[in-house]
């Protein structure tokens, strides 16, 4: 993309959908830079370096690629919540169940003023196993790497899954599976980070995604106080002052790991020659396959760049844009609807047709008379 040609200096306008990322791209730009100076490395999570702490042994990882984990081998959750999609809908998108956007859902919300949506697809996020982690197990980068990679994973095998029946009922969609994946990923990047405004959708939800962030916080803590001081080498545990919640902290292990998380979203045979809607590669290059810069499969000089940028939109903005795209969406096909059924031709004649099934030619309504000829009961349903 041209630098300003579409309104500021790297500012895509093409759409809502393309401002909000490429706005993502220059607070990511600033953001990694600032992450990389405080951190030196130490954030950095390696899976082949990740422990597993099974009865009275320690066992080293094998895994290598994110691809590979499997929840029944792979983590440090062993109480029988090792599945991120345990309880979880077998739904994710739906053109009959809303999102959720009252109160006791959505932190920040008044009954005054309103505020945001959760939308669909975030409901049911696979992260069930990510609330039964314990700081006494997952106490390092690359423990916790293994365990959100293993979310990340299972989101986008379950999103892979569902949107390709919701697409065919629904070929209608502008929403592509990347960009599907890309919301998720965020959402995830929220989460992690301590900024994930759902509460939840029931009070067991609630409660499970109140222990997860009591969980992140101690486990933040470990990783802290194993950072080294000044006395050791680089001083990275002093440029972290915050250890009651440690935002900076997550913000900058988000920052150093995001790639490998969405190496881990990325994983169904079913997106190859899948694109990301930007062209976000390497200046400007477009995704290979798999929704990745790299060609999926190789490692390259781009490989491990993360096409999107919505992790650093802030969420409500993109659950309003998420709204935004899919309500109209739902309005073109209900008006494509309205005027096949209640407008058009019959028997070679035009015919209206009101939103409660009279026709609008030969009805009185002063006088009480109501006629529905023309086929026009149809609309009332439509309508």
């Amino acid at each position: 993309m041209a630098r300003g040609r579409r309104g500021g200096e790297d500012i895509d306008k093409t759409s809502a959908k393309h401002l909000l990322d490429s706005i993502g791209k220059i607070v990511h730009d600033k953001v990694q830079n600032e992450a990389k100076e405080r951190s030196k490395g130490e954030l950095h999570g390696d899976l082949s370096r990740a422990k597993f702490y099974t009865k009275n042994v320690i066992e080293n990882s094998k895994v290598t690629n994110p691809c590979e984990l499997n929840h029944i081998y792979h983590t440090n959750v062993t109480d029988g919540h090792n599945d991120p999609c345990r309880n979880r809908p077998n739904v994710r998108f739906s053109d009959v169940i809303g999102g959720q956007c009252t109160d006791s859902k959505i932190k920040g919300n008044n009954t005054k003023n309103g505020g945001a949506c959760a939308p669909f697809r975030r409901l049911f996020l696979c992260d069930h196993h990510l609330s039964h982690m314990e700081e006494n197990k997952i106490n390092n980068t690359d423990n916790l790497l293994l365990e959100v990679s293993l979310a990340a994973k299972y989101e986008g095998k379950s999103l892979v899954e569902q949107y390709k029946q919701y697409k065919q009922q629904n070929n209608d969609s502008d929403t592509h599976i990347c960009t599907a994946l890309a919301r998720s990923f965020a959402d995830i990047g929220d989460i992690i980070r301590g900024k994930d405004l759902f509460i939840g959708y029931d009070e067991r939800d609630r409660n499970e995604k109140a222990k997860l962030q009591e969980n992140l916080t101690k486990i933040f803590a470990k990783i802290h106080s194993g950072l080294t001081t000044n006395g050791k080498t680089n001083g990275a545990k002093d440029r972290y002052q915050d250890t009651e919640n440690y935002y900076q902290l997550r913000e900058d292990w988000w920052t150093a790991n995001r790639a490998t998380i969405w190496e881990a979203m990325t994983c169904s045979e079913q997106l190859k020659g899948n694109k990301y809607f930007r062209n976000t590669c390497n200046g400007g290059e477009q995704t290979k396959g798999y929704c990745r810069c790299g060609d999926g499969k190789s490692k390259g000089a781009n490989a491990d760049q993360v096409p999107t940028y919505f992790d650093y939109v802030p969420q409500y903005l993109r659950w309003f844009e998420e709204w935004a795209e899919d309500f109209c969406r739902k309005k073109n096909k209900k008006l494509k609807d309205v005027e096949t059924n209640c407008r058009g031709q019959f028997y070679d004649k035009p015919r209206y047709c009101s939103g409660n099934g009279y026709d609008c030619e030969e009805t009185i309504n002063k006088k009480g008379h109501l006629v529905m000829g023309k086929d026009c009961t149809k609309c009332s349903v439509w309508c």
